[in-house]
Parts: C-alpha cells; sequence; structure tokens
C-alpha cells in the first residue's frame, strides 16, 4: 500500500524539525509548507536546504492565505501541524478551514505535543497555564464537531527542556542548554514521575501515528516506561557521570503554591516556571482513558527509544 503524503506545517520549530527526517526515512512522499520569505533567515534557510536535500517538497504558502492552503493540502493525504505561539489557535483554525474545503485529508494532527497538564485542576480558565491550554482544548473541540479525522499526540516535556537543563527553567532560558554541574533547584520533594521524550523520537512516533488506523481519533500518550524517572533520579544519573554531587536546594510545595499566587499568567517566563513545575510534580504522568487514549508502549512495543542514560552522554565532554 502506498504511503500517505504528509504537509508538515511549522516544520523549522522547535519540533517540526524532527518531523520531516522522520517522515523521509519512513517513506512518506513529504512536503513542508514554508512562508514566503522565511529563506531570507540564514537558520531557516539551512534547514530547508537540508530538508530539499532529504527529498522534502518546499511548498509555499501562508496560514492567513486560505487559497495557499488549499493549493497545498490538494497534494497530500495528512496533515501534521506544529505551530505554536500566536498562530496556535487562529492559524490552525484557519488551516482547519481549509482541510474542510479540500474534503479528502484522512488525519489531521494538530500542535497538540503537550505533557498532559490539560487533565489536572489546575487546567481551568483561572490557571495560569490557561493560555497555553485554551487553545488547544478549543483546536480539540472544532474536531469533534466538524468531525475532521484527527489524531492528538501528548509527548510528555521535551529532552531539551527537561532532560538536558534537569528542570531548570534559568538554563532554559540562558539559550546554553546543558545539565548545570554545580547547583540545583528543585521544586517539591523531586519524587514526581516525569513523563520526557526524546525530540527525535517524538518525530519518527508521531509520524508513526498519523497513518496508523488505531490512533484515528485517539490521542497517542507517549509515556515510555523505562524513561519515566523522577527529578531526583535524573539528577543522581547525572552526577554518576559528572562524579561529584551538586549543591541541591528544595523548595515545599507548600512555598511554592504562595510563590504561585504572585505569578503573572501574562508573563511567558511565570508561565513557563508553571509549566516545569507541573512536570517536576508529576502531573504529566497520568491515567490513560481507554476510550480517548492510546499508550505508545502497548502499541509499538518494540520501538527503540533514546535512552535517559543516552541523551545525558551527549553532556558529558561539555563545558
Amino acid at each position: 500500500m502506498a504511503k500517505s503524503r504528509i504537509l508538515l506545517v511549522g516544520a523549522t520549530g522547535e519540533i517540526g524539525k524532527f518531523m520531516v527526517p522522520a517522515s523521509v526515512k519512513l517513506g512518506h512522499p513529504t512536503f513542508v509548507l514554508v512562508r514566503p520569505g522565511s529563506a531570507s533567515d540564514p537558520a531557516k534557510k539551512a534547514l530547508l536546504d537540508e530538508f530539499e536535500s532529504l527529498g522534502a517538497v518546499i511548498l509555499h504558502g501562508d496560514l492567513g492565505d486560505h487559497a495557499s492552503l488549499v493549493a497545498a493540502l490538494k497534494q497530500v493525504d495528512v496533515v501534521i501541524s506544529t505551530v505554536g505561539g500566536a498562530v496556535l489557535l487562529d492559524g490552525q483554525l484557519k488551516l482547519i478551514e481549509a482541510i474542510k474545503e479540500v474534503g479528502h485529508i484522512k488525519r489531521f494532527l494538530p500542535s497538540e505535543f503537550g505533557s498532559g497538564i490539560e487533565n489536572q485542576p489546575l487546567s481551568d480558565e483561572n490557571s495560569i497555564l490557561n493560555p497555553v491550554i485554551a487553545p488547544k482544548k478549543a483546536i480539540q473541540k472544532v474536531l469533534k464537531e466538524t468531525g475532521i479525522p484527527h489524531t492528538l499526540i501528548c509527548s510528555g516535556g521535551f529532552a531539551r527542556w527537561v532532560w538536558a537543563p534537569l528542570a531548570q527553567l534559568d538554563i532554559i532560558l540562558s539559550g546554553n542548554v546543558q545539565p548545570p554541574r554545580e547547583k540545583i533547584t528543585i521544586w517539591g520533594d523531586g519524587e514526581g514521575l516525569i513523563a520526557t521524550t526524546a525530540e527525535v523520537d517524538i518525530g519518527t512516533l508521531t509520524v508513526m501515528a498519523a497513518d496508523d488506523p488505531r490512533t484515528l481519533n485517539k490521542r497517542l500518550v507517549i509515556h515510555h516506561k523505562p524513561n519515566l524517572l523522577t527529578l531526583n533520579s535524573l539528577v543522581e544519573l547525572w552526577e554518576k557521570k559528572i562524579g561529584h554531587s551538586l549543591h541541591k536546594t528544595y523548595i515545599p510545595e507548600a512555598e511554592v503554591q504562595k510563590l504561585m499566587q504572585g505569578w503573572n499568567p501574562n508573563s511567558f517566563n511565570d508561565i513557563m516556571q508553571a509549566i516545569m513545575w507541573e512536570v517536576a510534580a508529576g502531573r504529566s504522568v497520568f491515567e490513560l482513558n481507554p476510550s480517548s487514549d492510546v499508550g505508545v508502549d502497548e502499541l509499538y512495543p518494540d520501538y527503540k527509544y533514546v535512552t535517559v542514560d543516552e541523551y545525558l552522554d551527549n553532556f558529558v565532554e561539555k563545558k
């Protein structure tokens, strides 16, 4: 059976850049939607050149240009979106309108890739996390109402944001993302299980799910059991690799809750800190709902993941 033709939207972003190689490697005719003028950015041009060298086809279009979206969608069967920021809601709603008009798209994977925190009570409309969660819930609601075939991906935390900095927001914001070597701040007791996945695995598993009938109108939850570990265990693993202990400062949960009362929902840093707290507290691991969720270990038992141990090895020689 011929492989589905896949269109990637947002392919030059944080997680999107891993989708293109995965799609090509898995044998899909792969198309990348790129805004006109994107090649003027040297970093994006280098990435687009790499995509083309792999065999991907670059299509020029814009989420704000309905005609260009329709023209791109007419060439494909499956659409994977990895957009973020301001276009997470409005841009994807426009993409859905184009999908409805074309009529033949057999699967849409919206930009989800969440940690599962939307399952928690903190995700109500008064939460500091509502600006992050509300657009995703709105897209899910539209997909159900329109009946567009879809698959949601719950990937847990990205390794670059959790494993690499040991969940330290200041390191993430610094741009020099690698594990600390002297000290670390641990919110709570550090004993909550954390779901995190290497980006290359998120890319591959997303593409695998895009053509899998078992994930149709379901959420694929990427909680690979061997990679579920506490922050304390993650820190201990890193300490063994560098040969010494980090100075640890623990902030009790009661103090965290007090701090959160002063956090600003319009502050990117405060929202990111809230996400990191939810992840570190173990709320990214949850019980699957059999009616809506499918687990990655159940569907793909033979898939070989990047392990936490392997991932941290990349940073041992770096200073």
